[in-house]
């Protein structure tokens, strides 16, 4: 029903916008500087089991997002395969996108499932997403193509 509302309302929103809306790239959570997941090394979740903070040291951009890592192995490692380590949904909160929302994300409530890190909003939020991973992936899944093009304020007024 929600993906329903979504595309009828994001089609008549999408004519109503201007072209100069999308020139932005709001595919991603990144702060006023362009940074990814607060700095955050996204390697790290996958190869420490961790949230790790990075430095800019060590810096790689994706979908005009810079992300930062704690050593020159992981940047190698994301370069090489940026999309197996970026978090999904653009890092915005997993939990967030099935409500059709584009929530900024806490590095430290993460999970890493089949393969792909999901953030979410805080704990408290994580805590209600691991209550049905699965169904909220799949749904999040469906979802995000609907929203990603659009801002949170956009998105908020649906």
């Amino acid at each position: 029903m929600l993906k329903h509302i979504l595309l009828s309302t994001s089609a008549a929103v999408a004519l109503s916008l201007s072209a100069a809306t999308f020139a932005a790239d709001i595919y991603m959570n990144a702060n006023a500087n362009d940074l990814a997941i607060q700095g955050y090394d996204p390697v790290a979740y996958f190869t420490q089991s961790a949230p790790t903070k990075g430095t800019s040291d060590y810096t790689a951009t994706y979908k005009n997002a810079i992300y930062h890592f704690s050593s020159e192995q992981n940047r190698d490692l994301f370069r090489a395969e940026p999309s197996k380590y970026a978090p999904q949904y653009g890092g915005f909160c997993a939990f967030g996108v099935t409500k059709g929302r584009k929530f900024d994300t806490d590095p430290m409530a993460w999970r890493v499932v089949d393969g792909k890190l999901y953030l979410n909003l805080n704990k408290d939020v994580q805590k209600i997403w691991v209550e049905d991973i699965p169904g909220y992936i799949t749904n999040a899944n469906d979802t995000w193509p609907t929203i990603k093009t659009f801002s949170d304020k956009t998105l908020e007024t649906f």
